[in-house]
């Protein structure tokens, strides 16, 4: 039985300052699944991650989530329809303490339980929950990668966007990171994974899109045994 559709990239067309970044590119994530998105640095990644996200524009194609049209959506109706974005930088505000930057997105999604999200990054992460009174400046940049995938699952109930989690990061943080994102199988949740090149992740994938200089190059569904 095939799964459900969830978020739908369709001949997506991108430029940054006139120079294009996407060119026609097309992906599909069905509940439950995570998607691999492997290409070069520069190949269009993070580009993509942005435009789901709302903030760059696409020049043609259309980007759908459950149905309905994303592009025409303001940014932050990403928080409320339940998609969590993990950015290659982190994006953590420094001032603030670990908890509170997990708290952020869920301060402008009143729909959601606050202390049922945080206790469920917290059951899943709980070196993050002993990290969290500590200023994120404080923090080493494996630790920051793994509060900003907290605070991408606090908001994340439907689909999570992770780019690049595994740059950067020693090897012992990296394998903690992949436990946790394959421990999300559990839970149904749908997620989209980008990296830079196949590594021990792979095996989390069922299935990949291949990106170079913007355009899809190969689709590789996971083979069963």
């Amino acid at each position: 039985m095939s799964r459900a559709e969830l978020l739908a990239v369709e001949s997506v067309d991108v430029s940054i300052q006139a120079m294009p970044a996407l060119r026609g590119f097309s992906l599909q994530v069905c509940k439950g699944e995570m998607v691999g998105l492997i290409g070069r640095n520069g190949a269009g990644k993070t580009t993509l991650m942005r435009t789901i996200m709302g903030h760059l524009k696409p020049s043609d194609g259309s980007i759908r989530f459950a149905g309905e049209n994303l592009l025409t959506m303001p940014v932050h109706r990403r928080a409320h329809l339940g998609i969590g974005h993990m950015p290659e930088d982190r994006g953590l505000v420094p001032q603030l303490t670990v908890e509170e930057n997990i708290l952020l997105p869920l301060w402008v999604s009143r729909h959601l339980g606050v202390r049922e999200r945080l206790n469920f990054v917290y059951e899943l992460m709980p070196e993050v929950k002993e990290l969290g009174a500590r200023k994120a400046l404080l923090l080493s940049g494996g630790q920051q990668k793994l509060v900003a995938l907290g605070r991408a699952l606090a908001i994340g109930t439907q689909l999570l966007l992770l780019d690049e989690p595994f740059e950067g990061v020693a090897p012992a943080l990296s394998k903690r990171l992949s436990e946790v994102i394959f421990s999300l199988k559990a839970y149904h949740l749908s997620v989209l994974i980008s990296q830079s090149e196949h590594n021990h992740s792979r095996t989390l994938f069922d299935s990949e899109h291949v990106i170079e200089r913007g355009a899809n190059q190969a689709t590789q569904p996971k083979a069963t045994t």
